[in-house]
């Protein structure tokens, strides 16, 4: 029974840290970009390189 009050207290002492955290990220402004994400796919295509062009001879007519 003692490994339950063990087990209890370690994993409430875990979820204030990691809640600490997640307000400490919070404060330092690390969820404030809502614009990007919503654009993010209409400037997909300018990063992408165009491909080179292939330069043709002329066939020579007979």
């Amino acid at each position: 029974m003692s490994v339950i009050y063990l087990l209890i207290s370690v994993s409430i002492v875990v979820a204030i840290f990691f809640f600490i955290a997640f307000i400490m990220a919070v404060r330092k402004g690390q969820y404030d970009d809502d614009y990007t994400p919503s654009v993010r796919m209409l400037f997909d295509d300018e990063l992408k390189t165009k491909p080179k062009q292939i330069k043709t001879t002329p066939e020579k007519q007979v």
